[in-house]
């Protein structure tokens, strides 16, 4: 594989990688013939044909991850919440002398600053715990140099606008944060082996596009987003048997 556009600074999945582990990667699809289109020309996989979704879990390819990085990155204390969570987090002492007024219950869907909170309440902003708001968007690219193939894919810690994590430091709370990182978005694929198909298949669909064959090319390929959605999906239920992506992501964060 040509790797000018990659770097050579790499991490590797250690195990042997070979063509071979393309039959065995097709041998279970070989025979899948998209006829869901009235009057189309059936879809055939050929037999030597890689299966996307199935090579990228598959634990006997040296995959190699690079240019892990993080695109977009918020952590702070100081981002407004709702009254009602400063309120739920003081100490049971705190509440006793400070109970719940009229104009209190007022405020309880109300976004305010921690400082805000605290004198609302009437006590020193110390008393109140403020977490941590976490979300960190990145990517990186996993390829494989005998397959010719590299896959870049997007993770976060979150699918929401933040994730609120109570530790006493930055560095704690970035870690608690991607204790349940994800995979999600977009996936582009880079293919330059023009003598053996690439195929990605979208068991869900009913139509044309249920199964696609990705032709080689010098450039990213962007999946279409349903194919997209079954690789993500895949590599979620495989996830904890393919450590290299989550080594790769917590030596970014750290």
């Amino acid at each position: 594989m040509n790797l000018t556009t990659l770097p050579t600074q790499l991490s590797s999945h250690s195990n042997a990688d070979t063509f071979s582990n393309s039959d065995k990667l097709s041998s279970a699809s070989s025979d899948y013939v998209d006829s869901s289109v009235s009057g189309a020309v059936p879809k055939t996989i050929a037999p030597n044909a890689i299966i996307l979704a199935d090579a990228l879990t598959d634990t006997t390819i040296s995959w190699r991850i690079h240019n892990c990085k993080i695109s977009e990155k918020t952590l702070t204390q100081d981002m407004p919440l709702a009254f009602l969570y400063y309120y739920d987090s003081l100490d049971d002492a705190i509440k006793q002398t400070h109970p719940l007024t009229p104009a209190l219950l007022a405020q309880f869907n109300t976004p305010m600053t921690a400082s805000e909170a605290a004198k609302l309440i009437g006590i020193d902003k110390a008393l109140i715990t403020s977490p941590w708001h976490v979300k960190v968007i990145g990517s990186l690219v996993v390829f494989s140099e005998a397959l010719q193939l590299a896959v870049r894919l997007h993770w976060t810690n979150t699918g929401k606008a933040t994730q609120q994590v109570y530790t006493k430091d930055a560095d704690d709370a970035m870690t608690a944060a991607f204790k349940e990182w994800q995979f999600f978005g977009r996936v582009d694929v880079l293919y330059k082996n023009d003598k053996q198909d690439l195929v990605s298949i979208d068991e869900q669909s009913t139509n044309d596009e249920a199964l696609i064959i990705i032709n080689a090319s010098t450039d990213y390929q962007q999946l279409l987003a349903t194919h997209a959605l079954t690789i993500v999906a895949k590599l979620e239920t495989d996830k904890a048997e393919l450590p290299w992506f989550e080594a790769a992501i917590l030596e970014r964060i750290a």
